[in-house]
């Protein structure tokens, strides 16, 4: 029997923020600036986000996935900076990445995290120098890691995602391929599939579609972030319940209503015909001390 550990964190919203251009400041970027300056800041704290990946990395996963917002208003600068944080977390062969919603902030910048993040967005098989596009593949051993993207810019004070027809009906073929071949399949998703109460101006648009889709065809574990909180949902799937897991951000303190940062561990394992999966989740509790949370069997 051969195990798989996969690691999962979230929502690094990596600071400090450069200092933009006065051009930059307009619209949304203007009001998601003042909220920065204001209080995010002081919820997302780079030295946290350092100890946690520390921790991350000194627990050995065979592969990390980041499920999106990296950056907060979109800057250019951001997204350089991003690039070299997440080489401090793994080459792309080890690490799987997915965007989320500050990501594609304002319009007009939608092609910057494909360009600047390519090489953890890309599919098995993809050429070298070629843009990322979504769904995509990577089989890392006995798992098949599928990546989407619901990175959307939206209005101010909303954080929507869509999935769109396209991304859906690409799904709708991959899913039974990967299931004939016995692979462990993770979705990867920005926005949780199932909308969390008091959260409509943050809800995937088109959850419904995706939830048909799943409960169809299946996978074998969700992994979201978006929420920063904890979060255990079980979707319907077609030979049982499927586990959709989110997570606090990666830099987070304790403050209001918000999770400490945390990242969940996933011992995957093949016996026989069925899989085992074991839920860890380490990360900072009371006093921000850094340590084992949770511990579960999921499968």
């Amino acid at each position: 029997m051969t195990s798989f550990v996969l690691a999962h964190l979230s929502d690094p919203h990596l600071g400090p923020m450069p200092r933009p251009r006065l051009r930059e400041l307009v619209g949304k970027r203007a009001i998601g600036y003042l909220n920065w300056r204001r209080k995010r800041h002081m919820v997302h704290r780079r030295e946290v986000l350092g100890e946690l990946v520390a921790d991350m990395h000194a627990q050995q996963p065979d592969h990390i996935a980041v499920t999106g917002d990296l950056v907060n208003i979109a800057l250019p600068l951001e997204f350089a900076e991003a690039r070299r944080w997440l080489e401090s977390v793994g080459t792309p062969e080890d690490v799987s990445l997915v965007p989320g919603n500050h990501d594609a902030y304002v319009r007009g910048i939608r092609d910057h995290f494909p360009q600047a993040w390519a090489d953890y967005l890309r599919g098995d098989g993809a050429a070298k120098n070629s843009e990322a596009t979504f769904p995509y593949l990577r089989r890392r051993g006995p798992l098949a890691l599928i990546g989407v993207s619901t990175a959307v810019p939206t209005a101010p004070f909303m954080a929507t995602g869509r999935l769109g027809q396209q991304q859906r009906s690409d799904l709708e073929k991959l899913l039974p391929k990967l299931a004939s071949e016995k692979l462990f399949r993770v979705l990867m998703i920005h926005h949780p599939p199932v909308t969390t109460p008091g959260r409509w101006a943050a809800r995937l648009r088109d959850s419904d579609e995706l939830l048909g889709l799943v409960a169809r065809h299946g996978v074998e574990l969700v992994l979201h972030g978006h929420d920063h909180r904890h979060a255990t949902v079980w979707l319907d799937g077609p030979r049982g319940r499927i586990p959709a897991i989110g997570v606090p951000s990666a830099s987070a303190m304790a403050h209001g209503h918000n999770h400490p940062a945390a990242y969940n561990l996933f011992l995957i394992e093949r016996n026989g015909d069925a899989w085992r999966c074991q839920h860890r989740v380490r990360g900072f509790a009371d006093g921000m001390m850094l340590g084992e949370i949770k511990d579960e069997k999921l499968i």
